[in-house]
């Protein structure tokens, strides 16, 4: 836990009551969730853009997780005039020139659901052999200020490969198909509390954290 409180008016800025949360620029249950457990132990509390009315969803329309990451944190943040933590994430299958990248929540279609896009990406993949199954997990983060500017860019992978059937019922997205070779165990097999520490959102946290920390010290 932080010795002092987390929010404070260094920088330039004004001083934000401690119980004044970190808004996550998301309305993923699963992936607030995470970044709430992942922010916990720091003394940050979050809460998720889904708890403010009338804010429009922000199209994502950047070709990398950074552009996406960045535009979400910035267009949300001016919208509400607070600080606004955005990410974006997703699978980049090495076999499918790095498909479906920005493009893993609704790789289906518009109407996409994790079962329909998994379908697609195991079709995508059917007759590649196991040795050329490599993907990747990508997770950009980004922090903006109220008037929308970045304070805060940081990215992180997980590597690991394609299973050919979805092995668990945990996590979300990709997860029962995302094997990470070292562990004999998909994402979808990981408990919550393994997959803090090695997921590519973990690892971008690990990154973003000191640096969070720092900004509001």
């Amino acid at each position: 836990m932080l010795s002092k409180p987390f929010w404070s008016p260094n920088h330039g800025m004004s001083s934000i009551p401690r119980e004044q949360p970190l808004v996550v620029g998301s309305r993923n249950r699963h992936k607030v969730e995470e970044i709430a457990d992942l922010l916990r132990p720091y003394a940050m509390t979050v809460t998720s853009i889904a708890d403010f009315a009338g804010v429009a969803e922000v199209e994502e329309t950047g070709t990398t997780f950074a552009d996406n990451a960045a535009k979400k944190a910035r267009e949300t943040a001016t919208a509400i005039g607070q600080w606004v933590l955005a990410e974006d994430s997703g699978l980049s299958v090495d076999a499918l020139d790095g498909h479906p990248g920005v493009f893993s929540a609704r790789f289906s279609g518009p109407q996409a659901t994790d079962a329909s896009n998994n379908a697609k990406l195991i079709a995508e993949l059917a007759g590649v052999s196991a040795a050329r199954r490599g993907a990747q997990y990508v997770c950009h983060v980004a922090v903006a200020d109220p008037a929308g500017d970045i304070q805060l860019s940081v990215e992180a992978t997980c590597r690991g490969r394609i299973s050919e059937v979805p092995q668990g019922t945990n996590g979300f997205g990709y997860d029962p198909y995302f094997l990470l070779p070292e562990y004999h165990r998909t994402f979808g097999e990981l408990s919550p509390i393994v997959k803090q520490t090695l997921s590519h959102r973990a690892r971008a946290f690990q990154r973003l954290i000191p640096r969070l920390v720092r900004l509001f010290d």
